[in-house]
Order: C-alpha cells, then sequence, then structure tokens
C-alpha cells in the first residue's frame, strides 16, 4: 500500500480541477452526512444565484480563482 507522502506526491501531478475533486472525495469518506448542513450549504448557493443574476455580485472566472490558489513554482 501507497502511503500518504507518495499518494500526495501522485496527487500532486493532477490538473487543479482534479486535485479539487480528490480534496472532495478524501473529505467525504471523513465526515457524517448532516441533511440539515446540506440544506443550509443549498439555501446559501440558491441565495448566491439569485444575487449574481440580480447584478448584485460579479463572478470570478474560474482561471483567476484556480491562479491564485496555484503553487508557484521557480
Amino acid at each position: 500500500m501507497p502511503t500518504a507522502k507518495q499518494l500526495c506526491d501522485q496527487a500532486s501531478q493532477l490538473p487543479p480541477e482534479e486535485r479539487m475533486a480528490l480534496v472532495d472525495q478524501i473529505l467525504d469518506t471523513l465526515d457524517e452526512r448532516d441533511d440539515s448542513l446540506d440544506m443550509q450549504w443549498a439555501q446559501e448557493a440558491e441565495s448566491r444565484l439569485s444575487a449574481y443574476r440580480r447584478g448584485e455580485v460579479q463572478a470570478i472566472p474560474l482561471n483567476e480563482v484556480i491562479a491564485k490558489y496555484q503553487v508557484k513554482t521557480a
């Protein structure tokens, strides 16, 4: 079985979107499902989408968000 370091090294080679999906999958294995929390997140998402559609907030392009959090290599 690979070590956590080996898995992390392999995961670091994935594109950012796949790394984020992997993190979500790993976190899902640690958390117990909480339907009330899921409902709160769904309401928050709907609220944010509505605000966006009303022009109250502006979206940030995904490539800008990813670039902000990518590790810069020399």
